[in-house]
């Protein structure tokens, strides 16, 4: 039985975790979930697989939490330090899935600690990778990837002799609006861009997803996670999300991981590792699939891309911006501020207007990302009072 922590246990990543862990619950002791502020369904989620703690960011909702699990002994804790602090639990696997940067400290605090670190939370690692792989390398924690790309990759990637790796191609959907043209994709909606054609995701990761900066940043989190330069990292269309990704080697050999678009299966790999386990994902059927497609990744339509590679060698705070900047972008576009196209848009302005700022240490980073989050506000409101 693994002692297990998971961060971000409401979203889509937290909850097949939890379902995977549902189906074999004796191998499995959950200590702690954490929600940000559904904490409705992180009670629910605590009484099903019998979690010992359980935290809330929103402090205004932990009254609510404590109601809802009075009677059950389970501990409840609120607010963004308890966050951190239950990542210092003695836990043996840690699924990190909070979505973007605010998972960053909890997921640094867990590398601090050691054990197995189920990394969902690519923001992480784009923001603060070699921190986050400097304080593991201390502990002796082991990171393994959980984004189905990210985890194909390591299972075939040769660690031993990685002179021997080309390159490595990551995959990717291409999203709901691959065939769109760029003047369609103006009138775009929330609704439009968070129905995804093959995973269930939420919202956040959703848009990412539609204009590719997802893959973008996976691109980045590749560079941290694989001993391998940036221009070995290609991206990949395939619609049918069943190649997860491929890696190269020199010889001219083509290794690559497939399955179903399920996240149980990369979520198993991870908390089970070393071993393989069973899960309730659908396996994959060859011939029902029949046929697999690929296409380039077209910057042109999709600048995200392109922005992401000039941020990863940019290097520095550009990756930190980058992402903090798309947060702020996507938010107001699901809340209807801005356009679709505007998120890379706004992107690429902050990235022009905050520069290359310190990020050499977590203060840097921090005080850079509240940087970049205020810089691209502030253009965003001045588009919104032109518009």
């Amino acid at each position: 039985m693994r002692s297990v922590t998971i961060f971000g246990a409401t979203g889509s990543v937290g909850e097949a975790a939890l379902a995977l862990i549902a189906h074999d619950p004796a191998r499995w002791q959950v200590d702690t979930l954490t929600a940000n502020t559904n904490a409705k369904r992180l009670a629910e989620l605590a009484g099903q697989c019998g979690a010992r703690h359980v935290v809330i960011c929103d402090e205004s909702k932990r009254d609510e939490l404590v109601q809802a699990l009075a009677g059950t002994g389970v501990e409840v804790s609120a607010g963004r330090a308890a966050l951190v602090e239950a990542a210092s639990r003695p836990v043996e696997v840690t699924l990190a899935a909070i979505v973007g940067a605010a998972g960053l400290l909890p997921t640094l605090r867990a590398a601090e600690r050691g054990g197995i670190i189920a990394i969902a939370n690519k923001e992480a690692l784009v923001c603060a990778g070699p921190l986050i792989l400097a304080a593991a390398a201390r502990s002796g924690a082991r990171l393994l990837p959980v984004d189905s790309e990210h985890n194909a990759i390591f299972q075939v990637f040769d660690f031993e002799r990685p002179e021997r790796v080309a390159r490595i191609i990551l995959t990717a959907s291409g999203g709901p609006f691959r065939q769109m043209s760029t003047e369609d994709m103006r009138s775009v909606t929330p609704e439009q861009a968070v129905a995804h054609p093959v995973w269930s995701m939420g919202a956040k990761i959703s848009v990412d997803s539609a204009t590719l900066m997802n893959k973008g940043l996976e691109m980045i989190e590749a560079e941290r996670l694989f001993p391998i330069a940036e221009p070995q990292i290609d991206i990949v269309v395939h619609p049918q999300s069943i190649v997860h990704s491929f890696v190269e080697y020199v010889d001219g050999s083509l290794l690559a991981q497939l399955g179903t678009p399920d996240m149980k299966t990369p979520i198993a790999y991870a908390m089970a590792y070393p071993d393989r386990i069973e899960t309730p994902a659908e396996k994959l059927d060859m011939i029902a699939a029949a046929k697999l497609t690929f296409e380039a990744a077209d910057e042109r339509r999709f600048p995200a891309l392109r922005l992401a590679r000039a941020a990863l060698r940019a290097g520095g705070s550009s990756p930190v911006v980058l992402n903090a900047s798309n947060e702020v972008a996507v938010e107001r576009f699901l809340d209807r501020r801005i356009g679709f196209l505007d998120i890379p848009a706004l992107c690429e302005e902050t990235l022009a207007a905050v520069g290359n700022c310190p990020a050499g240490h977590l203060d840097e980073v921090v005080d850079c990302d509240a940087r970049a989050r205020s810089v691209a506000a502030r253009i965003a409101d001045e588009w919104e009072k032109r518009a």
